[in-house]
């Protein structure tokens, strides 16, 4: 698939059955609708059960990119997409690599997220945060590839976000072609904004809610959208209030927001990323957004760990 630009997995894959296209519903929300606003979810949480929504995504042509070869990623303590890569490596009879960011890590006992990990056969290789940091360097991904013992891997970027992921996304957008007037989903490495929006074409905006703080996302959008596509591609934005401090980091506002949406509307609501896009979104329709008569599409793009 190097250099093509597919918009998903092969049959290599279709032993994993994935449930594509994923669900579009709509819910009855009295904050929406006392702003002449539907609200519709995009329930790409149930793509897979273990494999869940923007993860699918990203992860599947990438794992038909690396045709049976190691696979090796990274990724901080708590993070989905070593979990993902892990449960896909145990479903595929792939071996996987997570290189974990932080070396004082080593010594002390996992944490659930990498327990699951290294339950589901991923070879954990902790790196102190100064190479962490430089691991895109590539003498610092060299001797990084060296030290975990896997100079022959099939590197995925953190957050799974490259050019073959972008491409993979593209198909998310196209689902949602003409079924809203503004898609909306989470951002961390920004690489499932990067293709829906590319998926989207015209008359649809694209949204993005950054769940780290830094203003950096955009110029790595557009890199990506370059990458994958040679250009820009389709109407985005970002709007970045609401990462309440940053990735994995939340207040008792939020966690009441979340258990407070889950009770209306029986939805389990994950917390790093899908919780900030569903408040920033009731926000918006409060500050009058989002014109009368708009549909609003948000992406659910995970579900609660464990």
């Amino acid at each position: 698939m190097t250099g093509s630009d597919t918009s998903g997995p092969r049959d290599s894959l279709a032993g994993l059955r994935p449930r594509l296209p994923s669900p579009l519903r709509e819910v009855a929300d009295g904050r929406f609708e006392r702003h002449g606003v539907r609200l519709l979810l995009k329930r790409d949480d149930l793509i897979h059960p273990e494999l869940v929504g923007n993860k699918w995504r990203k992860l599947a042509p990438n794992l038909d990119e690396a045709a049976g070869r190691t696979v090796l990623t990274f990724g901080g303590a708590y993070s989905n997409h070593l979990r993902a890569t892990a449960a896909a490596g145990r479903l595929l009879g792939l071996r996987t690599v997570g290189v974990v960011r932080g070396q004082e890590l080593a010594d002390r006992p996992l944490n659930p997220s990498l327990a699951r990990c290294a339950a589901d056969g991923m070879r954990l290789h902790f790196v102190d945060r100064s190479t962490y940091r430089r691991k895109a360097e590539p003498r610092t991904l060299a001797a990084v590839l060296r030290a975990a013992g896997a100079g022959d891997a099939y590197v995925v970027p953190e957050g799974g976000s490259n050019p073959v992921a972008v491409r993979g996304c593209r198909a998310l957008g196209e689902e949602l072609a003409g079924r809203a007037d503004v898609v909306a989903v989470a951002c961390g490495t920004g690489g499932t904004l990067a293709g829906l929006a590319a998926g989207l074409g015209g008359g649809t905006r694209a949204l993005g809610i950054p769940v780290l703080k830094g203003g950096f996302l955009a110029e790595d959008i557009r890199v990506l959208q370059s990458e994958a596509f040679g250009g820009p591609r389709g109407d985005w934005s970002l709007d970045d209030r609401f990462h309440f401090g940053g990735y994995a980091r939340a207040t008792p506002e939020l966690e009441a927001f979340a258990e407070d949406f889950e009770h209306r509307h029986g939805i389990p609501v994950e917390r790093l990323y899908v919780a900030k896009l569903l408040y920033a979104l009731v926000s918006l329709a409060e500050e009058n957004a989002f014109p009368r008569g708009s549909e609003v599409a948000a992406v659910i793009t995970g579900r609660p760990f464990p």
